[in-house]
């Protein structure tokens, strides 16, 4: 440890009351983006983070937009001017409480609780999602102000206020500002960690393409005593073709589906294996036992790094209570892929509505409608900066930080790549039952301290 960082990791330990204390001052504010009755609630809440980071030495300023705020914040103190720039992206809205009579307490009371076990949390609407996730960077940028003087490295700050509602404003703004927001690096704390005592990186995101398709064969629905036999049944063609999406091994058969995915790293690997996770670990939960993805992958590559079709729904004849002997004229079926980097989504697109129209039988026409597609975004798993944080991380947890991949997508580090041309190193701090966008919201108060700490360490290792 240099002998800058130690007094540094000390202020942060002396002065967490006072960062709590800021902390619920933002939470206290309502600043739900969806419900224009909270519009003020969240400008206010822009104008605390402004005033926030003009204390610590942020040339901070409020950005309007069609929507609610934006604020940007640039570090114009002492620093190498040879040192990385990064930007740094946290979001100050946050989720309605509906259903209120779940809560506990006011969500927009904050308190902290202490269990039996010793740990203690930090109770809440926005504690985890995304106030007290961002404000674990800013309260380490403070630490490294007052003991230095300076950041370790430069450092601007972009805080939306619209990612609870879809981020209308955002792709317009960074067109508008890109040569302000262009980094050499983005950081994202919005995600979580492994466990409550081992940290994470998370290094891929699973991008989306939502397919829905028609079939209609008869021009009309038909009697199936009258018609039964003779008749082509719209239903029985689709579920023809979806359950040929996938061979006997579980892999998807798309032509081409499998262009451009890449296979992790050898010690990547080998560090999930290490996790020791079993199919029955996670899908013992939900009621299930038996992986249903590809056979020869694990059920943490499955997740992390393989692309999959799935049919989210089938609609079509009669569904209603008792039963009608109908063969319907149409049926409808949704169908989506998540996909990983390297893959092109409209090349997906292309080819799964090539494999329905090639086995369309006669008399049967299909239409399609796309509901988006988006690729999978993925950070390469040698980058200095992510190895240099997993570093960081590991150091201060004691325990090997990893590199995981998220199932899902964060719609802003797409924006940042195509956009800014910058990578994200998305570290976050929050763990799996924080119950985000859920009554009762949560976040482990050693998630926000040793969360600061590791910021702090983050910084002077970049």
């Amino acid at each position: 440890m240099s002998s800058t960082l130690a007094p540094v990791l000390d202020q942060v330990d002396s002065t967490l009351d006072e960062s709590l204390e800021r902390l619920f001052e933002l939470v206290r504010i309502p600043s739900i983006s969806t419900d224009p009755a909270f519009a003020d609630d969240v400008a206010a809440a822009a104008d605390w983070a402004v005033r926030d980071l003009a204390s610590i030495g942020f040339t901070a300023s409020l950005r309007t937009t069609p929507g609610h705020p934006m604020v940007v914040a640039h570090w114009q103190g002492p620093v190498d001017r040879e040192a990385p720039h990064v930007l740094f992206y946290g979001h100050y809205d946050v989720q309605p409480v509906d259903p209120i009579e779940l809560w506990q307490r006011p969500p927009f009371e904050p308190a902290i609780e202490s269990h039996a076990d010793g740990s203690r949390i930090l109770l809440g609407r926005g504690t985890a999602d995304d106030k007290g996730q961002f404000l674990t960077f800013v309260e380490a940028c403070r630490a490294h102000v007052a003991v230095t003087g300076k950041l370790p490295i430069r450092v601007s700050v972009f805080l939306e206020g619209e990612e609870e509602s879809g981020s209308p404003s955002l792709s317009a703004f960074l067109d508008e500002n890109h040569d302000e927001l262009a980094c050499d690096l983005a950081l994202v704390c919005d995600t979580n960690m492994w466990d409550k005592a081992t940290p994470a990186i998370t290094a891929t995101l699973r991008g989306l393409v939502g397919e829905e398709v028609t079939v209609r064969c008869a021009n009309r629905d038909l009697h199936s005593g009258l018609y039964g036999g003779p008749a082509l049944n719209p239903i029985r063609v689709i579920s023809g073709i979806l359950a040929d999406l996938h061979d006997a091994n579980g892999a998807v058969t798309l032509p081409g589906f499998y262009e451009g995915v890449q296979e992790p790293p050898a010690d990547v690997r080998s560090a999930w294996d290490d996790i020791g996770l079993t199919a029955a670990d996670f899908l013992g939960p939900v009621g299930l036992s038996q992986p249903a993805g590809e056979m020869d992958r694990t059920v943490l590559e499955q997740l992390w790094t393989r692309p999959t079709a799935e049919i989210n729904g089938i609609v079509g004849g009669y569904a209603g209570d008792g039963f009608k002997t109908v063969l319907p004229a149409t049926v409808t079926a949704k169908v989506s892929f998540r996909l990983v980097a390297g893959q092109d989504p409209l090349a997906v697109r292309d080819a799964f509505r090539a494999f329905v129209t090639q086995r369309l039988p006669k008399d049967a026409h299909a239409e399609f409608k796309s509901h988006g597609a988006g690729p999978g975004l993925a950070v390469s798993f040698d980058s200095p900066a992510l190895r240099t944080a997993q570093a960081a991380l590991t150091e201060e947890w004691g325990r090997r930080a990893l590199i995981i991949g998220g199932g899902g997508s964060i719609p802003v580090v797409g924006n940042f790549k195509r956009q800014l041309g910058m990578d994200s190193v998305m570290v976050g701090f929050g763990l799996d039952d924080d119950r985000i966008h859920s009554p009762n919201e949560k976040y482990d108060l050693n998630s926000f301290h040793k969360g600061i700490r590791s910021w702090a360490r983050i910084l002077a290792a970049l």
